[in-house]
């Protein structure tokens, strides 16, 4: 049997939405520094409100979410998500191409997934409010079925770019399956659809392939070198208004998580990062807020404690879907699919100027992971690095880059 695709998210209480009117501040938001961030609060840090005044929204794009097994509540939680903060309605389906595994809320491995649905599908809306949503649903996490469920979105052209909040070290999964992968991704990338994957949640490592332990390794598929690495970091801004103040790399040695990063064991450097000397494809391209205690705020129902409840999220899975939402800004802007940006990204590195304006560089911290083992990480530094990638976006000079021509 094929190992399973892991996901891990981060959540913790942070309220309820029952009763609460549109606009209610949480606790965690009003923490020195904050301990939370809701829509608007991300949106003003990233530059994404600035985009939204010029009508820039997502409409008549597609945003392609795959995950495995299900969220019974989804529809309604989006729909709690934004009445409680003030987003419009979305144009949301699901698919489950191979059939749809019913919900065990006994089992955590599903109640994981589930919230992982509930951050994928608020966090991309949150970004691009008007953009379509479709849910591809994997009939489990096995490799096998998350690919059999991304093969039909590419092939069912279902959508502009595709998020995968899921990841697990390149040597765990079957070389045959990752064979498969790549060349699915090859497809999706003649298509110009653009391509997501979230770095992982223990800085420097992976889980071993039995679990049993950790070693330095790669995220797959952050690591195709046709995809869009999102690693993390720990945002400081204002809780209330969104103001940015900085940030470092995502490390919080408490809870044994840190931004996914490093080299890959498979794949050689690619033509973008040439000029960086790299020994392999090195992951992450780009980062987003990731941390737990400063996590993002999403309406979920199906985590057993309760019907419209508000946590708090952290993890790289925050951040892909939120890219994803960028390149949806940017295939609206733009008019066309801006399909794999890894060239634009890297491009900028080479005119400090434009690599300014563009992206916030992360200068401070490391993704050493602190766990049962301690696994030497990556210091985050000028320009590229394998901790932050080449940053956080300043979405409103970003998304018009992107846009800017193929």
């Amino acid at each position: 049997m094929t190992p399973a695709i892991g996901v891990t998210p981060h959540y913790r209480l942070a309220g309820s939405a029952e009763n609460a009117p549109a606009g209610t501040t949480f606790g965690c938001q009003t923490t020195q520094p904050a301990g939370c961030y809701g829509p608007d609060q991300i949106r003003a840090a990233y530059g994404v409100n600035t985009l939204a005044a010029r009508g820039l929204d997502g409409r008549g794009r597609t945003i392609v979410i795959v995950d495995a097994y299900s969220s019974p509540t989804i529809r309604q939680d989006l729909a709690t998500f934004n009445e409680l903060f003030g987003l419009p309605s979305a144009d949301f389906r699901q698919v489950a191409p191979d059939g749809l595994t019913p919900f065990d809320q006994s089992d955590t491995n599903q109640v994981g997934w589930a919230g992982e649905i509930t951050l994928d599908v608020e966090w991309s809306h949150a970004i691009a409010p008007k953009a379509d949503l479709v849910l591809v649903l994997a009939k489990s996490n096995q490799d096998a079925d998350i690919l059999s469920a991304t093969r039909y979105a590419v092939n069912h052209d279902l959508g502009d770019v595709i998020s995968q909040s899921f990841g697990e070290a390149e040597q765990c999964m079957d070389p045959q399956l990752l064979k498969e992968q790549r060349n699915l991704f090859q497809q999706a990338t003649r298509k110009h659809i653009t391509l997501l994957a979230s770095s992982g949640d223990e800085g420097s490592a992976q889980p071993t392939c039995d679990g049993s332990s950790f070693f330095k390794a790669a995220s797959t598929p952050a690591s195709d070198p046709d995809v869009t690495g999102v690693g993390g970091t720990r945002l400081f801004a204002d809780g209330l208004t969104g103001a940015y103040d900085s940030e470092s790399v995502w490390n919080e040695p408490e809870f044994e998580a840190a931004g996914g990063g490093g080299f890959s064991a498979v794949y050689g450097t690619p033509s973008y990062q040439k000029s960086m000397h790299l020994p392999s494809r090195g992951v992450p391209d780009v980062a987003d807020n990731a941390a737990i205690i400063g996590g993002v705020l999403a309406v979920w129902s199906t985590s057993g404690r309760g019907a419209g409840l508000v946590f708090r999220f952290g993890g790289t899975s925050a951040g892909s879907p939120q890219w994803a939402g960028l390149v949806a800004l940017a295939d609206q802007l733009g008019g066309r699919r801006i399909g794999m940006m890894n060239h634009k990204l890297y491009g900028l590195a080479h005119a400090q100027k434009r690599y300014a304006a563009n992206l916030h560089d992360i200068t401070m911290g490391d993704n050493t992971f602190h766990g049962p083992v301690t696994i030497s990480g990556f210091a985050a530094q000028r320009g590229w690095d394998a901790a932050s990638g080449l940053g956080s976006p300043k979405a409103d000079h970003l998304v018009p880059t992107l846009a800017g021509g193929r």
